[in-house]
C-alpha cells in the first residue's frame, strides 16, 4: 500500500509523471472508443433501465377480440403468471363486449336475456373471478375494462330486445361502422339505458375483488348521433322549442350532448364509491380532441372534476414525431400534476405488427417525460400476433422492465 501511495504521489521514480499521463491518455482512448460503440448500437439496447423505479405503470389490455387468452382457465392462468414473471403489474381484463357480460350477471340475464357472452369457452365458469384469483397471487393489479360502453353489435339481443334504447343519425339511420363491423349504440341520455348500465358497472364492483374499474371513449357517443326523438325532444325542452343544429359538429350541439354524458359519469362516480371507497376510476381515452369531437368524451373535464383517479391516453401512432407531439399537449401536463397519467402505446392488431424496437423508442419517450408508466394493446400481439419471433419479443420486454415496480396508485399515496 505504501508503494502503491508513493507511486500515486510521483515519489517513487523521476519519470513517474510522465508514465501517468501516458496512461491516463491511454484511458481516455479507450473510454473514447467504448461510448462510440455503446452509441452505435441499436435504440432498444440504451433504453434506461427501470431499476430504481419505486413504481410505474406496466399494463396490458386483455380482450376477447382476436384473443383466446380468457377463453380456457390453464392458458389464462399461465398468461398471469408470464407477465408477472416479466415485471408487469398490471392488467385490463374486457368484461362487457359485443352486447354480453363475460363474467355472470344478473342484470345482463333480466335485460338482455342471457347471463353471459354465448362463447364455448367462456361457459360453466366466471372468467373475472379467476382473474382476480390469480392475478392478485401474482401481485397484479387487476382493473376490468368496460370495453364496448354504450356501443353493441347491430344484430345483438340487446339490439334486438330494445330498439327503443338505440340513437340515430338526424337522417334517422342507426348503424355505425366499426372496421368491418356494424354498431348501434345505446342512446346514453335515456334514465332507463343509464341505469342499465350503472347497474352492471355497480355489479361488478360489489362482487368482484376488483382494485379499479376502466371506461374509455365508448362511454361516450359518436357525435354524429344523437338525433333519436327522445334526445330531440329533451334538447328542445331545454332550449325553448328550438330543435338541435343539422350539424353534429355545431359548438353547442356538442356541449351540449357531452355535458349530458360528463353528468352520467359524475353519476356513475359517485355510484362506485358509494359501493367500494377504495375502487379507482380509470379513464382509457384517446386525446382530447379527438374524444371530444368524435365521441362527446369531455375527459379534460372529468378530471378537472376529480372523476378520473387513473388516466391511460391511448396513443397509437407510428410516426414518432406524432407520438411526442401527442405527449405534450397542455392537458396531458396538467392531468400529469393531479393523478397518475400513463400512455397506451400499440403493441400490434391482428394485421399489423409493431416492431419490439418502436415499442421500446416509445416506452423510452414516456419515460423521459416521467409519466406514470404505460399500457400495451393487446395481450396477444405481446409476443403470439407478431411478425418477430416469440422469445425476441420477450426478451425485448425483459429489456423494457429490467425490475419490478409498484402500481402507482393514487389511493394509497402516489404523488405527482
Amino acid at each position: 500500500m505504501k508503494v502503491f501511495v508513493k507511486w500515486c504521489s510521483g515519489s517513487l521514480l523521476p519519470n513517474v509523471a510522465a508514465i501517468r499521463k501516458q496512461v491516463f491518455f491511454a484511458l481516455m482512448m479507450v473510454l473514447s472508443v467504448v461510448a462510440t460503440v455503446m452509441l452505435s448500437f441499436p435504440l432498444k439496447a440504451q433504453i434506461t433501465p427501470s431499476a430504481g423505479l419505486a413504481s410505474e405503470l406496466r399494463g396490458v389490455w386483455l380482450t376477447n377480440i382476436d384473443s383466446d387468452v380468457l377463453f380456457e382457465r390453464d392458458r389464462l392462468k399461465t398468461s398471469l403468471q408470464n407477465l408477472d414473471k416479466l415485471n408487469f403489474n398490471t392488467v385490463y381484463p374486457a368484461v362487457w363486449n359485443w352486447g354480453h357480460t363475460l363474467y355472470p350477471s344478473k342484470v345482463a340475464a333480466k335485460v338482455i336475456g342471457r347471463a353471459i357472452d354465448p362463447t364455448p369457452g367462456l361457459q360453466g365458469r366466471d372468467m373475472l373471478k379467476e382473474i382476480v384469483t390469480e392475478g392478485h397471487k401474482q401481485g397484479l393489479t387487476v382493473i376490468p375494462w368496460f370495453e364496448f360502453g354504450f356501443m353493441a353489435p347491430a344484430d345483438s339481443l340487446l339490439a334486438k330486445n330494445r330498439p327503443q334504447w338505440l340513437t340515430s343519425r338526424s337522417n334517422g339511420s342507426r348503424i355505425v361502422k366499426e372496421g368491418k363491423h356494424d354498431r348501434v349504440w345505446l342512446n346514453p341520455f335515456r334514465p332507463d339505458v343509464q341505469q342499465f348500465i350503472q347497474d352492471l358497472i355497480v355489479e361488478i364492483v360489489r362482487n368482484y375483488d376488483i382494485d379499479g374499474i376502466q371506461f374509455d371513449d365508448h362511454f361516450g357517443l359518436p357525435s354524429e348521433l344523437g338525433y333519436d326523438a327522445y334526445t330531440v325532444a329533451l334538447y328542445k325542452k331545454e332550449h325553448r322549442g328550438q330543435a338541435p343544429s343539422k350539424n353534429p359538429r355545431d359548438p353547442e350541439w356538442l356541449r351540449w350532448r357531452a355535458s349530458k354524458i360528463t353528468n352520467f359519469m359524475q353519476r356513475v362516480f359517485k355510484a362506485i364509491k358509494a359501493t367500494k371507497k377504495d375502487c379507482l376510476v380509470s379513464v382509457a381515452p384517446n386525446p382530447q380532441r379527438f374524444s371530444y369531437d368524435y365521441f362527446l368524451a369531455d375527459w379534460q373535464k372529468w378530471e378537472r372534476m376529480g372523476l378520473i383517479e387513473e388516466l391511460v391516453l391511448q396513443i397509437y401512432r407510428d410516426d414518432l414525431n406524432v407520438f411526442v407531439q401527442e405527449l405534450e399537449y397542455p392537458e396531458v401536463k396538467t392531468a400529469k400534476a393531479h393523478i397518475p397519467v400513463s400512455i397506451g402505446i400499440l403493441s400490434g392488431l391482428k394485421n399489423r405488427s409493431v416492431p419490439i424496437q418502436q415499442i421500446q423508442t416509445q416506452v423510452q419517450k414516456v419515460r423521459d417525460r416521467n409519466f406514470a408508466g404505460v399500457s400495451f394493446f393487446f395481450y396477444e400481439t405481446l409476443w403470439n400476433l407478431s411478425q418477430e419471433a416469440s422469445a425476441k419479443r420477450q426478451a425485448g420486454f425483459q429489456q423494457i422492465f429490467t425490475q419490478p415496480a409498484k402500481y402507482p396508485n393514487l389511493i394509497t399515496g402516489w404523488k405527482p
